[in-house]
């Protein structure tokens, strides 16, 4: 009579690799819901708050190869704590010598132009000296060039930005007792029209308005010019969740 074989026992199943399997794909589930979140909070990131009137829909159009300057300033502006350092040469790289206009000495935009930081971003303070006559609104050529001069800028960063406008207590062109906010506004919007038809997109901007209530320099000694300006706020910093 034939022997019968001997089954030879089956090794036990490794059971925790089912365990383990099933936690590699919830994490990996995890991760792309975090990587499809992330993109949506882009893509929600800007909202265009005042329009203004007569100014089209245009494309930034700043295509082609990047220079080295405004590759330097992209890389100082991620970095605000950085950028703090070094705002002399901020100014340097967005305005070299051969650039400014003819009436802008060196001397008079170091002293008219300031890079400060900000809890959400990077500054860059324009004093009416360097944009708007005394009382007034309107961009004269000067203003116009120094402008387009960071046009580049804000299209390459495609960061939300916050023009705001301010004036200084007793502005020439201000009635009496009037805080200023009609001024500053008009002049906040004056800089946006003219980003716009530069190209930027309209989205891309919201503007504030404050009138003589957010003095940059206060004191006796304290220069009011300092406190007629427009703040160029560059939102390289956003709070978690926060949508504008």
């Amino acid at each position: 009579m034939a022997r019968r074989k001997k089954k030879t026992p089956c090794p036990p199943l490794a059971l925790w690799l089912v365990t383990f399997s099933d936690l590699v794909t919830l994490l990996l589930t995890f991760f792309v819901l975090l990587l499809t979140m992330s993109s949506m909070d882009q893509s929600f990131i800007t909202r265009v708050t005042v329009q203004p009137v007569d100014v089209g829909q245009l494309q930034f159009k700043g295509a082609g190869r990047i220079s080295i300057a405004l590759e330097a300033v992209l890389e100082l502006i991620e970095e605000p704590l950085e950028a703090m350092n070094k705002p002399q040469r901020i100014k340097d790289l967005l305005y070299p010598d051969q650039d400014l206009p003819p009436d802008v000495s060196r001397s008079t935009l170091d002293e008219n132009l300031r890079v400060l930081r900000r809890e959400d971003g990077l500054a860059l303070v324009m004093t009416d000296t360097l944009l708007f006559p005394s009382g007034g609104s309107e961009l004269d050529a000067s203003a116009r060039q120094l402008l387009d001069q960071i046009v580049p800028l804000l299209g390459y960063a495609n960061e939300p930005v916050l023009i705001a406008g301010h004036t200084a207590a007793n502005e020439a062109g201000q009635p009496a007792g009037d805080r200023g906010f009609a001024l500053s506004a008009a002049r906040a919007e004056a800089v946006l029209a003219h980003f716009v038809r530069s190209g930027l997109r309209n989205e891309q901007f919201s503007l504030s308005a404050y009138g003589d209530t957010k003095p940059l320099l206060v004191g006796p000694d304290a220069d009011p010019a300092m406190n007629r300006r427009i703040e160029i706020l560059i939102r390289t910093t956003r709070a978690i969740g926060s949508y504008s």
